[in-house]
């Protein structure tokens, strides 16, 4: 799809060309109570606010004017100059947009709606029907400044491993299981015209979707951790995983190491994209699709296989199962595991603490969490791409465009994945056929995913709420930690060098505080553990 559904919670890296965030400095709107402005993060490929009927509706439900601010790209370099200055929209829409490290700092930006939650009735409905949402939401103090969602449909994982079924037959290559063997295969890839049009050297055998600088996320070789059985969630974020209830950082872990020194080895033989570390994300999904039946690229990471190598190729793969790192290996395979991630989405909506018009601010976050403003904000308005079978059934139109994927249609109709919800579970909703794929291309995953123990295994970043002190104590740390990690990374992969310089490189990780930060970390596992 040119893009990715997750991508707007990786990073605001792609193309520019985006609505500033006019009037989050200087003079604010309480003067005028009729018109709310609202920042909201959206997806590059989405349609103008303006012309989605939704937000017409949010307007009457409020009874306001809404001024949208619509941020497309450098979301975090506009946030942090807008929470500087002290000064944030009436709203604002987004998933994570302001994390739990911005509220341990700025907190006193946002409204406290701990106590307008008899004004937000949909919202207290849904701590009812989903009490880990309330958990998630509420500080240590009892306040409540960001309201989650629930998404329900989610598969365990959205990362899905996938390799050119067509070129293997083609070339009469079997099915790699190990590192050794998919190595194997991408030479292969690389030097014997895999796609079968004449040209030998327009193969990509392997390649990723773009590394950030604020750690791992979707699509990307992390996964690969779990060939050495190191269990993950959400593609790695900062490093931090849950391994028998025991917090450790596989930026540090000799694990770790060994999938650094397999990807350099691929890439100092050309099978990984020459341009992997520097394209974005809207490159590397245009290359995977390749040109009419012409493929590209042989092995690579996806949320489908229609989304990634789009509809005219997505037959020619198929979905893996994870790799062992080597034959014969008694450690158990393990995955990433999304469904925390995914399905319990965290702080959607905020409202500033000077609003120009508090009751309609909170109407308008009610209103995001009806039954059916909910399935319009994820898929887009109803009548137009979601049908109303009945009060209790509903059905996700099919993309007008044929040539257009679920998932690219999705983002360009609505915020989709961005936007405040609350998916019921008493209703009936035919899905868009990417969400029936993912769930079918899950299957391979399904044994690495159950040698994970959810509950000690999977740590529970979403539920749990850390002192101001904690949260501001783990962003330093991890800022300094990350200057450097995700540095190395990408030297390591491009140039070698882990084996002579790794015990340097984890003295030195270990010295921006990451022992304090596990410390922490497992603090808090362990008192939430104790309410399991």
């Amino acid at each position: 799809m040119a893009t990715s559904p997750f991508l707007s919670r990786r990073a605001f890296v792609v193309a520019a060309g985006l609505t500033a965030l006019a009037g989050c400095s200087g003079k604010n709107s309480a003067s005028d109570p009729g018109t709310l402005r609202i920042a909201v993060t959206k997806h590059p490929l989405t349609k103008p606010m303006s012309t989605m009927e939704w937000p017409k509706q949010l307007e009457k439900i409020a009874g306001v004017k809404i001024q949208w601010q619509e941020i497309s790209a450098d979301w975090d370099q506009k946030k942090s100059t807008m929470l500087a200055a002290g000064d944030v929209p009436d709203l604002i829409i987004g998933t994570n947009s302001i994390t739990n490290a911005d509220l341990g700092t700025y907190r006193t930006l946002f409204e406290n709606l701990s106590d307008d939650l008899d004004a937000l009735p949909n919202v207290k409905a849904l701590f009812a029907a989903k009490p880990q949402l309330k958990s998630m939401a509420t500080l240590t103090g009892g306040e409540i400044y960001a309201i989650p969602g629930y998404k329900r449909f989610w598969p365990t994982t959205v990362i899905h491993q996938y390799i050119n079924k067509q070129w293997l037959d083609r070339l009469g290559l079997d099915m790699p299981t190990t590192w050794d063997e998919l190595f194997t295969v991408l030479v292969a890839f690389k030097e014997q015209d895999a796609n079968g049009n004449g040209d030998t050297n327009d193969e990509i055998p392997m390649d990723w979707s773009p590394v950030g600088t604020g750690g791992f996320g979707y699509f990307q070789p992390s996964v690969l951790l779990g060939s050495v059985g190191l269990p993950i969630a959400g593609g790695g974020g900062q490093g931090y995983f849950l391994q028998d209830g025991k917090v450790g950082n596989f930026l540090v872990d000799d694990r770790y190491k060994r999938v650094i020194q397999f990807l350099h080895r691929c890439y100092a033989a050309g099978l990984v994209s020459k341009n992997v570390m520097t394209q974005d994300y809207s490159a590397y999904q245009a290359v995977g699709r390749g040109s009419g039946k012409v493929a590209r690229v042989g092995f690579s990471w996806g949320w489908t296989a229609s989304d990634r190598f789009g509809a005219q190729l997505a037959d020619q793969y198929v979905a893996m199962p994870p790799l062992l790192a080597e034959a014969g290996q008694t450690t158990p395979v393990t995955w990433s595991y999304d469904s925390y991630n995914e399905n319990f989405p965290a702080n959607q909506i905020l409202v500033s603490a000077k609003a120009s018009n508090k009751q309609a601010a909170l109407k308008i976050v009610n209103a995001f969490y009806d039954k059916e403003m909910s399935l319009q904000v994820l898929f887009g308005d109803l009548g137009k791409y979601v049908k109303k079978v009945s009060d209790k059934e509903y059905e996700v139109l099919p993309p007008a465009d044929p040539k257009t994927d679920p998932s690219t249609w999705k983002w360009t109709v609505t915020i989709a994945d961005n936007g405040p919800v609350w998916i019921r579970d008493d209703i009936d909703v035919k899905l868009p056929s990417d969400l029936d794929e993912a769930v079918e291309q899950t299957k391979p995953l399904q044994k690495a995913l159950a040698n994970m123990d959810v509950d000690k295994d999977v740590y529970p970043f979403q539920f749990i709420q850390m002192k101001p002190e904690d949260t501001n104590q783990l962003a330093l740390n991890n800022t300094t930690m990350l200057n450097s990690t995700m540095t190395k990374f990408a030297e390591w992969i491009t140039k070698g060098g882990v084996e002579d310089q790794w015990d340097t490189y984890v003295q030195q990780v270990q010295s921006s505080g990451l022992q304090k930060n596990i410390e922490i970390y497992q603090r808090y596992y362990d008192e939430y553990a104790k309410t399991r």
